[in-house]
This record gives C-alpha cells, sequence and structure tokens, in this order.
C-alpha cells in the first residue's frame, strides 16, 4: 500500500457531532492552502447516496468532501457502504456495487474480510494525493463494537493516522463527550488522539476558556480548535442533521406550499432542498395525513423499502389522503420509490427489497406495474425535459441532469418525467438541482393556484454551491489552530 500521502482522520465522540462537515470544511482549506486533497470512509451508513459517473453508488457525505476538494467524486473515498432496507439488516455496497442484503450479525461476522477492499481503496488515493483527510464513524467509544473495528480506531491503527476527536457543544455536556471518550480508549489508541475539538459553539470563547484549560489536562492532549456554528447550506446525509424539523419560511396562501412525506426509509431527501432557497416556497416534511390538508404539491420521495414504507402510508391513512388530494386536484410528484408507489402493482418475488408479500397493489395513479429484480440500476443521467404535460410543462425546453439508483423496473415508464394530468413521477434523483427546474415548478404551482407575480429564480447552483463550502471553510480555518493541524498531519505531534 503506498505511502505517499500524508493523512489525518475526524473521529467522534457520537453520532452527528458534525464530523462530515469538519472533514468537508478541512478538505476545502487544506485545497485553498494548495494540497491536492481526498476524503477517505471506509464504511458509511446512509440511504443517501449518490452515483458516480462511472455508475458507483457512494454516500453523499464523501460526494460533499470531494466536491469541497475540488475533485469528482469516486467510489474509492467510500468503499463500502451500508443502506439500511429494515431495522436489522442493510443492502451492502462494495467498491460502488451491491453484493447482496445482511443482517447485522451476519455483516459484523464478514466486515473484516473487507479490509482487503479497505486497504486497496484507500492505497489508490493516497498514491494520487498529497493528503487524505478520514472520516470514522458514530464514536471509537462503542465498546460493543471495536472488536474486528474496520472504521474508527481499527481504522486509524491500520492506516497510521493521527486522530482528532470531535465534541458537539451544542448539544450539551461537550467535556464528558470528550474527556468519557478518551477515557474509554485502550492506551494504543488514545495515543492516536493528537488534539480534541470542541464544534457548533455560539458565544464568547473566553467563556469556555477555564473548561478548555481542564479538559487538555485531562485528555493530555491539545484543544485543537473552536468551531463556531456555521449556516452553510450544505447537503446533509442523514435525517440526524435536523433538516426536517426545520420551521418551513413561509406558510402563507399567496406562496407555494410544497408537502414532503418523510417515510420512515426517506433517501435522497436532498433532491428537494433547491424548493428551500426559493422565497416565496414553502418545503415541509410531513409524517401524517391531516398535514397534507392544502398543499400545492406533494412529493413522495425515494425509499429504500418501498413495499413496507407504502404500507406504513396507508396504515396511517397517508396513501389515501395523497389520492383523495390528487382527485382534488392537487399535484402529485413521486421520485424514485415514491413513484413506484403511484403504479398499479409492486412485485418484488425474491423479495429483494422488502421481506413482506411478494406483490402488493399500489395507489393505481398511473397506469404502470413495478417489479424488482436483483439487478440494480445506476446511472447518470441528463437531457432535455420534453412531452411533460399539465400543470408542469413549465419544465419543457430545460436541461436536466441527475442519476438514478434503484432495483425495480417500471412497465410503461417514459423518462425523464411521467405525467399523468396532474400525477408526476420520475426515476431520476436531481432533477430539481437542474438549471430553472425548481423555480418553474414553483411558479407553475403559483400561477395554479391564482399567483400573478413570479418566483424569483434561484442562484446559479454550482456558485452557490462553491459559495456555501468557503463559507464552512472560513469557520473551519477561523476554529481550528491551522498550525497545530500542519504539525499534526506533519507528524511533529
Amino acid at each position: 500500500m503506498s505511502k505517499s500521502a500524508k493523512n489525518i482522520m475526524i473521529q467522534g465522540s457520537m453520532s452527528n457531532v458534525g464530523k462530515s462537515l469538519l472533514a468537508a470544511g478541512l478538505c476545502r482549506v487544506l485545497m485553498q492552502d494548495g494540497y491536492s486533497v481526498a476524503p477517505f470512509k471506509s464504511q458509511n451508513m446512509a440511504l443517501n447516496s449518490f452515483i458516480t459517473t462511472d455508475g458507483g453508488e457512494m454516500g453523499r457525505s464523501q460526494v460533499v468532501q470531494a466536491e469541497a476538494a475540488g475533485i469528482l467524486p469516486d467510489v474509492r473515498m467510500n468503499p463500502i457502504l451500508l443502506k439500511p432496507t429494515t431495522d436489522v439488516g442493510s443492502q451492502v455496497i462494495v467498491c460502488g456495487q451491491p453484493v447482496g442484503t445482511m443482517h447485522a450479525a451476519e455483516y459484523f461476522k464478514r466486515k473484516k474480510d473487507y479490509l482487503p477492499v479497505i486497504r486497496d481503496a484507500y492505497g489508490s488515493l493516497a498514491a494520487q494525493y498529497d493528503i487524505i483527510v478520514i472520516e470514522g464513524a458514530g464514536s471509537p467509544a462503542e465498546l460493543n463494537l471495536k472488536k474486528d473495528d474496520i472504521v474508527n480506531m481499527g481504522l486509524a491503527k491500520l492506516l497510521d493516522a493521527p486522530v482528532l476527536l470531535v465534541g458537539d457543544i451544542d448539544r450539551g455536556g461537550v467535556f464528558a463527550q470528550l474527556y468519557g471518550t478518551v477515557a474509554l480508549l485502550e492506551p494504543n489508541e488514545r495515543a492516536l488522539v493528537k488534539g480534541v475539538v470542541i464544534n457548533k459553539f455560539r458565544g464568547e470563547r473566553s467563556i469556555l476558556e477555564p473548561g478548555i484549560k481542564i479538559l487538555e489536562q485531562l485528555c493530555g492532549v491539545p484543544v485543537a480548535g473552536v468551531i463556531p456554528y456555521t449556516d452553510a447550506d450544505i447537503d446533509a446525509e442523514d435525517s440526524l442533521a435536523g433538516g426536517f424539523d426545520r420551521t418551513p419560511s413561509l406558510q402563507s396562501r399567496d406562496g407555494v406550499d410544497i408537502a414532503v412525506i418523510r417515510l420512515p426509509r426517506i433517501s435522497n431527501f436532498t433532491d428537494f432542498s433547491p424548493f428551500e432557497r426559493l422565497d416565496g416556497v414553502s418545503l415541509r416534511y410531513v409524517d401524517s395525513a391531516d398535514a397534507l390538508s392544502g398543499a400545492d404539491m406533494i412529493i413522495i420521495p425515494g425509499t429504500k423499502s418501498t413495499v413496507s414504507d407504502l404500507q406504513w402510508m396507508r396504515l396511517w391513512g397517508i396513501a389515501s389522503a395523497v389520492i383523495e388530494a390528487a382527485r382534488g386536484g392537487a399535484v402529485v410528484f413521486g421520485v424514485c420509490g415514491g413513484y413506484q408507489m403511484l403504479g398499479r402493482t409492486i412485485i418484488d418475488p425474491s423479495g429483494v427489497e422488502s421481506e413482506g408479500p411478494a406483490a402488493v397493489d399500489g395507489m393505481g395513479l398511473i397506469d404502470m406495474d413495478t417489479v424488482f429484480d436483483k439487478n440494480k440500476v445506476q446511472t447518470q443521467t441528463s437531457g432535455v425535459f420534453e412531452g411533460v404535460g399539465g400543470v408542469l410543462s413549465r419544465l419543457n425546453g430545460l436541461s436536466y441532469r441527475g442519476y438514478e439508483i434503484h432495483m425495480g423496473r417500471s412497465l410503461g415508464s417514459e423518462p425523464p418525467v411521467v405525467c399523468r394530468g396532474n400525477i408526476y413521477g420520475s426515476y431520476i434523483h436531481g432533477l430539481f438541482d437542474s438549471e430553472g427546474a425548481a423555480a418553474a415548478v414553483a411558479e407553475a404551482l403559483l400561477i395554479k393556484k391564482g399567483g400573478s407575480f413570479k418566483i424569483p429564480g434561484s442562484p446559479d447552483a454550482l456558485f452557490y454551491k462553491q459559495r456555501q463550502y468557503d463559507i464552512l471553510a472560513d469557520a473551519v480555518r477561523g476554529g481550528l489552530d491551522m498550525e497545530l493541524i500542519y504539525r499534526i498531519i506533519d507528524r511533529k505531534i
């Protein structure tokens, strides 16, 4: 394995302390300083994934980190991706391709078998870049998971990576988080920790100083930084990031109200982020039938468990509410698994994506039947919207670019968007990221309800995204002791 690249690893005291964004920000800072940088996460668990240009599937956090580093996403950056299908099982993606669905106990028995894959992926990146920024998962102090670890301290030892341990002060108890984690590490693991970082800080740093001094004495390493809370608008990887709980900026009859159904196994929810950037548009995530009332457009998003999530919608009366709203003229848009739900039947004879019945009725809003098989569609796609009828016909003529990730094939499907009156569906993720697409949809919905003003267009998507990475980098650079960080990377501490 090549040793050419230097490295540094970000581990956390728990999930959702901000490891992914800190890694992305550090990638950006190092890139700004003239280094070629690549991210790496040996094993990721997420439903929000991405398809690379060569058709490989990877976790979105490494996509964000690669974009922040100014490079194309590559499955080597995330050699193992776990996509939960149930509470105790996941589809396992290795080097961008699915190898099967495993129960947790089976995967834990087999995970060390993937060490050669991890070593090869990392070694290939290390031969190509100056610095590798490695992200851990969860916490290194999960005592029940430490045996045969391949993502936290086990990986740090394998790759001889110095570690920054991150705690989240916004959730409270940051000193206990950091010291408790260090105290639970083995001596050889503690030796790899070169600094601790307090993340998501709001307030005056001087108030923290007495605690910082005590923490440094207890942990035996310096506090390498206090990162301020930042509002940089960067795609989150999962619902823990809190985006589902945001209060919509607008809930007015004069604007556009879009309701996204918060499915239990929702995936790729970042498909709808462009609507959040439009003035006059309220995007909200809902999990009850009553909450759909009054929505101008109802979106059924992607899911890793189409059949079970459709059954959940029926159980709580949401499916009936969608059908009633559609009959009342509301626009309904299904994406990927949500699109499959809109058809007549969903057939899964081999149990590819569900453990329930082999065939269930869909909502019957589109004349289409979906059959699951074991060959997964993973591809990027682009083109021009055409043949879109009804309310959303304003999309026609606009260019689109996105990607498909699905096991099922739908008979009667026409890319990129199927239209049946006020019912729409598509297998393509990222449609609304296309220039002008979200604004065209919002304006069409506004006109439908009698509005007369034009929805302000969203900023250029690429410029906007790059600006957000720079905002994040400013916060990371300002919060970290970068002189210390470079000494850690250069193995001088």
